[in-house]
């Protein structure tokens, strides 16, 4: 190895997750060392634009409450959720802000005509899916850009040591399979080992899985790989949310997408078909702003039957469009669209993953030493369908907790501090990257069926390449791979259609079979073996 480090918690990933936990690790007086692939301010975190979704005591609309939230959950979850966890998580939610706040995190205030809201209180706007006005915003429709650029000024402020461009390639374990640290390399691809008795996945989501994708391109599913070859389970992979509103521009439909935030239909806005007709009348009693799963499949519906490959989403009648929403209006003017004037051409694009590495709601998963936080990390939160907003607070009050459970665990003796010795970097099957992304898109997208899915993953193996990851590229493409294979196995296991999973050969959702997870693991052969039937379904 050319370099070491170490520390008490080593965090992958700089998301909103990620740097919670490094604040609060801190404030236990933990060492900690954050590890990002590129700058401390890259990832998913800074693109989010809706807001949070919280009920505080203080502020909340009349009849709105932390039941009527978790109801909400539960109902976008289509009976998948864990109850348990949706109330413990969305009751720390209130507090998750105030901590956030006094990190110097800026919400919108209350100061728009005809809100509610008053003596300086904050500003909130209703999403899809949800009953109340309990969605907070920074910006407009910048909230993740403020909530990152606040956690990254308080990382630095508080001296906390972030290696920045470099990339973890492997979990590394010692006694008894428990964490010691990880493999890992800077920009110029030299490989390190971290030492570290905790490790917290904090690495986001799964986007590049796609061509098209709201996702950055450092969302290629890293912390799932990584999670797989260490020994934990993953569950809910094939639960994959497609965002209803991205902009859609002729011919240009690969890489990340400018996204229309679902607050622009919380405003008012109406999506139409090309012919001007309402997409959402007769599909959902609550209309456009039903959960994104349904609005989704209904966008695509529409777009078959009428021959185009989008809709309109028309915000003609909101007063002060560009004030309120300036990313969006941002974004639309520089496709030479006025949405202020003129409806916005928008179409279906992979956005969240609702599934990840299994973890209880202190992010804790089956390995001793491995933590999972935010997108990455499948809390019982989200279940078959996300609900808007929820993803920033989960990452909020997971990224804490975790960080408290890493304490507690080395105050108890429980983690392990082995020694690693030499390490290689490890060789993995590596599929071409645009073959991939354009074989999932086809296949595993809004809809799916054994016969599709089965040529995804005869292509796959087809076209799979043993490759030493001694690159940063190649680390990526060996975790979408791996990935990839695992949400197709997961996808043709569940033969349903429930929440963000369609299946066009199993269009009826089948609570008698299918109203729990499948847990995926790797076994000693590195097949991808479900827990439950203990039938392997894909080589890895």
């Amino acid at each position: 190895m050319t370099w070491e480090a170490g520390a008490d918690l080593l965090v992958v990933g700089t998301g909103v997750a990620g740097l919670t936990a490094a604040l609060r690790a801190r404030e236990a007086g933990l060492r900690v060392l954050v590890v990002s692939k590129d700058s401390v301010s890259a990832g998913n975190t800074g693109w989010a634009q809706g807001g949070i979704a919280v009920v505080r005591p203080d502020e909340l609309d009349p009849g709105d409450s932390l039941h009527k939230h978790v109801e909400d959950t539960l109902t976008a979850g289509v009976g998948l959720c864990a109850p348990e966890a949706v109330r413990e998580i969305l009751a720390d939610g209130a507090e998750a802000i105030g901590r956030l706040r006094a990190a110097g995190a800026e919400f919108d205030r209350a100061a728009r005509a005809g809100s509610d809201a008053v003596g300086g209180a904050l500003a909130r706007t209703r999403e899809g899916g949800h009953q109340a006005f309990r969605v907070i915003h920074a910006g407009g429709d910048a909230t993740g850009a403020e909530v990152q650029r606040a956690l990254v000024a308080a990382v630095r402020g508080g001296g906390i040591p972030v290696l920045e461009e470099h990339c973890v390639v492997e979990l590394l374990r010692g006694e008894g399979g428990a964490i010691a640290g990880a493999l890992a390399m800077d920009s110029r691809s030299r490989p390190g080992v971290l030492h570290a008795p905790a490790v917290l996945l904090a690495t986001g989501g799964l986007g590049q899985l796609y061509a098209a994708t709201t996702n950055p391109e450092v969302s290629t599913a890293d912390g799932v790989a990584l999670a797989l070859r260490a020994g934990a389970g993953v569950a809910d992979l094939e639960f994959v949310q497609f965002h209803p509103t991205v902009l859609y521009a002729a011919g240009e439909a690969r890489g990340r997408r400018p996204l229309v935030t679902e607050a622009v239909r919380g405003e008012g806005a109406v999506l139409l078909d090309v012919r001007g007709d309402r997409v959402m009348d007769g599909v959902h009693p609550l209309g456009d702003l039903a959960p994104r799963d349904v609005v989704s499949a209904a966008i695509t519906r529409r777009a078959a039957e009428t021959g185009a490959e989008h809709v309109f989403l028309d915000a003609t009648g909101i007063p002060g469009f560009a004030e309120r929403f300036p990313t969006v209006h941002a974004s639309c003017r520089e496709a030479g669209i006025d949405p202020r004037s003129e409806p916005i051409p928008v179409a279906s694009a992979a956005h969240y993953s609702c599934g990840g590495v299994v973890s209880d709601v202190d992010g804790r998963t089956a390995v001793t030493g491995l933590y999972a936080a935010g997108e990455v990390a499948c809390t019982g939160l989200h279940g078959a369908n996300r609900l808007a907003s929820n993803s920033l607070l989960e990452g909020l009050v997971v990224g804490g907790r975790a960080a408290s459970a890493v304490a507690k665990d080395l105050g108890r003796g429980l983690l392990s501090r082995s020694s690693v010795g030499e390490v290689e970097p490890p060789a993995f099957a590596v599929v071409e990257r645009d073959l991939l992304q354009r074989t999932m898109s086809r296949h595993a997208g809004i809809g799916r069926s054994e016969d599709g899915m089965a040529e995804a993953s005869a292509v796959l193996d087809r076209n799979s390449v043993v490759r030493p990851l001694r690159t940063r590229q190649a680390v990526e493409d060996a975790s979408l791979t791996l990935t990839a294979q695992a949400l197709l196995a997961a996808a043709r296991l569940r033969e349903e259609s429930r929440g963000c999973h369609r299946r066009t050969d199993f269009p009826e959702t089948d609570d008698l079979r299918w109203r729990r997870s499948a847990v995926l693991r790797l076994d000693a052969s590195g097949w991808l073996f479900h827990a439950g039937t203990g039938i392997a379904r894909t080589a890895a």
